[in-house]
């Protein structure tokens, strides 16, 4: 079995980490929007988003309309934490291709760092 490789994130005053094991995905400052909705109800958009995995593309019609995504994953315990858009059929939301949903339900917000 091989090693898992945890990527480091830029800090900031707030991180947000895999709600299972705890270890972090993103920093408030790569926070673009609280106003989605996933399956376990609130949901967040990122710009980046570290130590995860990404599932197969997959065709999904949402509230917003069809967008080709991808399910992400916890990199240390596979935890399921949303999705990445890959690509969206309406011009209106392709805002959010390369972007990453968390679902708040399966994150927990936690003290960062401030840089100097």
């Amino acid at each position: 079995m091989g090693r898992i490789f945890l990527d480091h994130i830029r800090s900031g005053p707030r991180l947000f980490n895999c709600s299972r094991c705890d270890v972090n995905l993103t920093s408030r400052l790569e926070l673009i929007s609280t106003r989605f909705t996933g399956a376990t109800g609130r949901a967040f958009l990122f710009n980046k988003v570290v130590n995860v995995v990404y599932s197969p593309i997959q065709d999904r019609v949402m509230l917003t309309g069809r967008h080709i995504v991808r399910d992400v994953s916890c990199k240390r315990c596979s935890a399921k934490l949303g999705w990445l858009y890959e690509f969206a059929t309406e011009d209106n939301q392709r805002y959010k291709e390369g972007r990453i949903i968390l679902e708040r339900a399966l994150i927990i917000e936690v003290e960062g760092i401030e840089e100097l």
